[in-house]
């Protein structure tokens, strides 16, 4: 038997049980990993709250780092004894052990530690297809990204710096600010104590943005659409202040005929040649130093309650991890 974090019903942070499960051989297309360490996300929270549609009782967790025990017939890109890490597949990731379906595992280079590659698989892969497929940014633009003090935000700060780009990022707070912009942020807005649309149109001189990368959701989105310039993109990945009410399509039309899309991942990274590709390309980054991947904050596993309520609460910055 090993430890795991399981769910019966939605709701608060309360409902994640800390139980043993027993975990079996891997079938076939499967992998059998031990964990090191597995990636809190915002992603979580919404299966845990219903906002995302879990079967249950059900684990939880989309990421993790840890080393292969064992494949089952069908599995050849990895094999035991393997550093491998991953972002998706079914939820389960808040256990020390689990069988799960080999297509979504990498193996982790050794310039990569497990903490770094439980906190940087969902994240990094976040921002090199937001930057790199959804909208391919080029160098001189300048964009807007919220939140950009949290875990994605920090990737993104640092991974526009190195392509050039000049990122305006809103916080929420002076000390995420600074945070922010020592991770390469060329601008911050604090949104509690300034205007964002106003500050988008001093910084770019009227000009706008052409992209805007906003995961918090409900609370932004029509301030999102109004830092757009005509024909612009807006990037919806996230649901942090709740889901995006619906909305007219007449507000695109009004403000310049600008696009909307809401991107996943999961659909980016759909087959092992674009997931490979996608985290080579987060490696190298990596590797080279233009990316780090910091953890700042730590929880053992069985604390992974109070895990969501410091995520919910807005008291982390950057990547956490658990830790079983």
């Amino acid at each position: 038997m090993v430890k795991a974090i399981r769910i019966a019903a939605t709701g608060g942070p309360e409902v994640l049980e800390y139980v043993d499960v027993e975990v079996g051989e891997p079938g076939p297309g499967e992998a059998r990993v031990r964990h090191h360490a597995i990636g809190l996300n915002y992603i979580d929270t919404y299966y845990r709250s219903g906002l995302y549609k879990l079967d249950f009782p059900s684990g939880l967790g989309q990421e993790g780092a840890g080393v292969v025990e064992a494949v089952g017939e069908g599995v050849n890109h990895v094999a035991p004894g393997d550093r491998v890490a991953y972002a998706g597949g079914p939820a389960g990731a808040y256990s020390e052990v689990r069988a799960m379906p080999a297509q979504h595992l990498v193996r982790l280079p050794d310039s990569v530690s497990f903490e770094q590659g439980a906190a940087m698989m969902l994240q990094g892969l976040t921002v090199q297809y937001l930057f790199r497929q959804t909208y391919e940014l080029q160098p001189g633009q300048t964009i807007l990204f919220h939140a950009a003090a949290g875990g994605v935000g920090l990737i993104a700060c640092q991974w526009a710096r190195a392509l050039g780009v000049n990122l305006i990022g809103t916080v929420g707070s002076d000390e995420k600010g600074e945070l922010a912009k020592a991770h390469g942020a060329a601008h911050v807005i604090n949104y509690n104590t300034e205007d964002v649309v106003q500050r988008v149109l001093d910084i770019t001189k009227g000009a706008k943005v052409p992209v805007v990368y906003d995961s918090v959701g409900k609370d932004t989105f029509i301030r999102s659409l109004d830092c757009l310039q005509s024909r612009g993109l807006m990037v919806s990945f996230g649901n942090a202040s709740g889901a995006v009410p619906p909305f007219a399509l007449s507000e695109l039309a009004s403000r310049g005929s600008l696009y909307v899309t809401r991107p996943t991942l999961f659909a980016y990274a759909s087959d092992r040649p674009r997931l490979e590709a996608m985290a080579a390309e987060l490696f190298a980054m990596v590797d080279s130093g233009k990316v780090q991947i910091e953890v700042k904050q730590r929880f053992a596993l069985a604390d992974a309650a109070e895990a969501h309520r410091a995520l919910e609460g807005r008291r982390t910055t950057g990547s956490t991890v658990l830790l079983p």
